[in-house]
């Protein structure tokens, strides 16, 4: 069997042993879910109830002002107890709906199942994602039905799902593929249908071939999808990265997958497409990997949007030894957090938690010249050179030497034997660069 990959990247341990071979379990359902209204690159929701309403299960709560945007829904039946200000596990303080769960479960009178999906038409299809607040799964949450929409001049002919799954410690894109295959089929016709195209990659990685069995099983009647098998390495789950695997088509430098034909969609977004056109059911829960050596039981859980960090973890027995990182998502995307009193929202894949024994010093050497940064970098760049402009506060030329062009995947971090933290002075750059353009 052929297994594609990209040029670049690094190998992992993934330790996916932990949870890879553990059922998704449903996480208990908290007395109070804390639902921000910002969960999705672009605005922000404004608020349709005020403290002392009663709401239901799948009702919308929040919904956008702007075309970039995705509205929220009650994760549980209730009253609402507060609109606060709150810790978002991207880093900054949001506005967050806070519920008390009335334990009723009753579902919205909007929560309706279709027996017509069938003869769904594509602007059917892309208002019913609108309206179920689908965003993707796989980290970037980007409004789906804006990524559907039509773009004049533009022609998808291929719709990638990612099961690649290459974080370390994350397994719950593994088990969804186990677990729900026909539903991210059916989720993948769905897109298919709602921009036009005929043809559907699958792609997973060749530490899941148990994986690749039960969805080529799945897809073994559906047309035009096929199973593209790809080598372990990291990032090859990363956009770019995958359609050139998959396909062999490069994007260009600033463009985006649509300048080659493409969309990339994350096998838990299926998933949720799927719940939403058959169901009716909005994105008010997703599956989280808790795991790492600082938790007792590692597990995957299906989790309600709102449900505390500290819920899920103490639902996994609880810490383990010191803890020095609670990290949100995978160890080298993810982001480090400072509390456990943090809601999971829809980009949320994992809570990984280290002990010190795991945790390499922070002390930062001078840069030893090997070239490593540059050999595992998926973008061809150097991330030393930009690391140096960073430093300068040379902005411009920071720009010029494509800095915007990196996936902060964080292999050159990886491999830096000097342990400059190469990813923090590129994202530095790459911020105050969009915050001169959106000053002028």
């Amino acid at each position: 069997m052929n297994k594609a990959t990209f040029k670049g990247g690094i190998h992992l341990d993934g330790h996916k042993e932990l949870t890879s071979a553990l059922p998704t379990i449903r996480a208990h359902i908290p007395d109070r879910v804390y639902i921000p209204l910002s969960q999705h690159i672009g605005a922000p929701c404004v608020p349709l109830v005020v403290v002392g309403d009663h709401v239901k299960k799948g009702q919308k709560i929040g919904v956008g002002k702007g075309f970039v945007s995705a509205p929220i829904h009650a994760s549980v039946s209730g009253t609402v107890v507060a609109i606060e200000l709150m810790e978002h596990p991207g880093g900054s303080f949001v506005p967050c709906i806070v519920i008390e769960n009335d334990r009723k479960e009753e579902w919205a009178d909007s929560v309706i199942p279709r027996s017509d999906t069938a003869n769904l038409t594509p602007d059917e299809l892309r208002a019913i994602i609108l309206e179920a607040g689908i965003v993707g799964k796989g980290g970037a949450t980007f409004p789906s039905h804006v990524k559907y929409a039509p773009v004049e001049g533009k022609i998808v002919d291929t719709v990638i799902l990612n099961g690649v799954e290459c974080e370390p410690y994350l397994t719950t894109d593994h088990r969804l593929m186990l677990e729900r295959s026909e539903s991210i089929v059916a989720g993948l016709g769905y897109i298919m249908r709602s921009v036009g195209c005929l043809r559907g990659i699958i792609a997973i990685e060749e530490n899941k071939m148990d994986a690749v069995a039960v969805m080529e099983k799945a897809a073994a009647e559906a047309e035009n999808v096929t199973i593209v098998v790809l080598k372990e390495k990291y990032p090859q789950g990363s956009e770019k990265q995958l359609i050139y695997a998959c396909t062999g088509r490069e994007v260009p430098i600033g463009g985006l997958p649509l300048a080659v034909g493409v969309i990339v969609n994350n096998v838990g977004t299926a998933t949720a497409l799927a719940r939403a056109v058959e169901l009716g059911i909005p994105f008010i829960g997703r599956n989280v990997t808790v795991s790492g050596p600082g938790v007792r039981n590692p597990a995957n859980y299906r989790v309600r949007i709102g449900t505390l960090f500290s819920e899920l973890i103490a639902q996994s027995g609880g810490y383990v030894g010191e803890v020095e990182k609670i990290i949100a998502g995978g160890p080298m995307m993810g982001k480090t957090v400072f509390t456990d009193h943090l809601p999971v929202v829809k980009g949320t894949s994992g809570i990984i938690i280290f002990t010190k024994a795991e945790c390499r010093s922070s002390r930062e050497f001078s840069c030893v010249r090997c070239a490593k940064c540059i050999d595992v970098c998926p973008a061809f760049l150097e991330p030393t050179s930009l690391a140096r402009l960073a430093k300068r506060k040379a902005w411009e030329d920071a720009e010029q030497a494509d800095v915007m062009s990196c996936i902060e995947c964080s292999s050159c971090v990886y491999a830096c034997p000097a342990q400059i933290p190469l990813i923090q002075h590129i994202r530095r750059a790459k911020q105050a660069i969009l915050a001169a353009k959106a000053r002028n």
